[in-house]
């Protein structure tokens, strides 16, 4: 076989090994960095030229364009420089991948075998080091997998991310490690992430029964399976393990019970409920699954959040305002059910409106509105919504007919009833969501805040508004003189405000393991793509 065709089967070859390899479960994944080698390879080698068509000249093909960068030589002639990159690969359980996924074993045996290998080995050796070093540094800066395959309602542009240009000036300027450090996110919830794996893999590997989830235990409450519920709470450390185990809920455990709740942002009552139940039920491999599921999310989101933004997190129910790296304002959040989901998006403030009226959207439309006026014109009244044809002619409740609803527009006018509240937070996304107040302030007292069709209900917005407005006609109080005179006023930003709605339900604090409910269900299924 000539050199040529037999590079040009290699090609093919590796290429088919990249897309098709079975992947270990991410739960049993093995770090082995740094590697040993026990044969040692010369410092460096002379280049080989390697025969240029041997690859397909596409704009695709990101060996063609490395190697062609290179003048078709080889590349990764310093024994220091493949060691680097290989215990770069061997350490990335540490950023939440599989070593495998890059071919792990197999390179590691070449490098120990490299000092007797001949050119053809050695060529062969250099493409397999290069597909693997390209493939370790796309997951790493932006992930493994690409969410606009996976899911409908994600508005989020990908990072752009040169990775020959990266690779080959970290190859000539000996930075290998430099790049491989900067391709991750360097924002501190991805850092939380790294710390939370690695606080988890302090923990031993354990087997417990499972709780009963048709158990609503309280204080002093005898049952057999407190003893289990113990010693997971032992096993978290948020119970002393010098506690004793009974089977009565005593004093002690229910402190400890309260801790984890914290932990979970479940309401902290010292109620052992369903949810209480599903969390404690949760194994070491749920977690660790959980936190690499949150990892690959984080490579998906943006690089640099800019200097002053609004970021959500919508499984935590909770908004902050971040300027200058310093969160400067927090707020409680309600967010869409499982079926009139939070979309995930970026964006940027446009415009604030005071007394905003509310055009009702279609899904709401159908499964609320018509079904509620059908036999009770008076609820369009009650509700202060005008109804208007596609002209833009009023019509009347009577008028209305509720077999072509479709044929109308239904608008809320301002006040105290409008389901937007006071106050609205615009900003451009192709669905139709927005921050706004609301009218059922109760709704904050609550721990499970899913509740909206998708918009994004703020508790106590109005002194938000006055500070992402930071115009001084609008003060606090000329806001709240506006809302009193029923006054529809757009206010346009001054300053650039992005807005950021993310989803993750784990990080770490102060060395703790912060986890919360994944209320739309995403991290099981993403976890399991991972492993796929």
């Amino acid at each position: 076989m000539s050199t040529r065709f037999y590079l040009l089967y290699l090609f093919f070859g590796l290429f088919l090994l990249a897309t098709s390899c079975k992947k270990k479960d991410s739960a049993a994944l093995d770090a082995k960095a740094p590697i040993d080698y026990a044969k040692k390879a010369p410092k460096n080698f002379e280049a080989l030229v390697i025969d240029s068509t041997s690859f397909e000249d596409e704009p695709a093909n990101l060996l063609f364009t490395l190697y062609k960068k290179n003048n078709f030589q080889t590349i990764w002639n310093s024994t220091i420089q493949r060691q680097n990159i290989l215990n770069a690969i061997a350490s990335s359980t540490s950023e939440g991948m599989n070593p495998q996924d890059y071919n792990l074993k197999k390179l590691s045996d070449k490098e120990g075998t490299i000092a007797s290998a001949n050119e053809k080995e050695r060529i062969e050796y250099d493409i397999e080091l290069s597909a693997a070093a390209q493939k370790f540094l796309a997951h790493l800066s932006n992930g493994k997998l690409n969410p606009k395959n996976l899911y409908s309602d994600w508005e989020i542009k990908h990072n752009q991310y040169d990775i020959n240009s990266h690779l080959y000036n970290a190859i000539k300027g000996d930075s290998i490690l430099e790049v491989v450090a900067n391709a991750a996110p360097q924002h501190q919830v991805y850092k939380s992430l790294q710390k939370a794996l690695k606080i988890l893999e302090t923990f031993p590997d354990e087997k417990f029964a499972l709780i009963g989830k048709d158990h609503k235990i309280q204080l002093n409450d005898s049952l057999k399976d407190m003893i289990t519920i113990k010693k997971k709470l032992i096993y978290w450390k948020d119970l002393q393990a010098s506690e004793p185990l009974t089977k009565v809920y005593d004093t002690a455990t229910h402190k400890a019970l309260k801790r984890f709740q914290v932990r979970h942002g479940l309401s902290a009552d010292g109620v052992i409920g369903r949810g209480t139940i599903a969390a404690l039920n949760e194994t070491k491999e749920d977690r660790q699954n959980q936190i690499i599921a949150n990892m690959e999310r984080w490579k998906w989101y943006r690089r640099s959040l800019g200097d002053y933004y609004i970021i959500l997190n919508i499984a935590d129910y909770k908004l902050r305002v971040v300027k200058n790296n310093d969160t400067i304002d927090s707020r409680r959040i309600a967010v869409g059910t499982i079926k009139r989901k939070t979309p995930i998006l970026t964006s940027k403030l446009s415009d604030i409106v005071i007394n905003p009226t509310w055009t009702v959207p279609p899904t709401i439309l159908k499964e609320d509105l018509v079904p509620s006026a059908r036999n009770n014109r008076d609820y369009f009244r009650q509700k202060n919504i005008l109804i208007f044809d596609w002209s833009n002619n009023p019509i009347s409740a009577e008028e209305w007919d509720p077999e072509n609803y479709t044929k109308y527009r239904y608008v809320q006018g301002p006040g105290d009833s409008n389901s937007l509240g006071n106050v609205k937070f615009n900003f451009p996304n192709s669905h139709m969501v927005y921050l706004h107040d609301t009218n059922h302030k109760s709704i904050f007292s609550r721990n499970n805040r899913s509740l909206s069709s998708g918009c994004v209900r703020v508790e106590n917005p109005l002194p938000l508004a006055e500070m992402l407005l930071n115009n001084s006609r609008w003060s606090l109080d000329s806001i709240k003189s506006t809302i009193s005179r029923l006054e529809i006023t757009s206010v346009k930003m001054k300053d650039p405000v992005y807005i950021y709605q993310y989803y993750w339900t784990a990080w770490s604090e102060n060395g703790q393991l912060i986890f919360r409910d994944d209320i739309y269900n995403l991290d099981k299924d993403l976890s399991k793509k991972l492993r796929n």
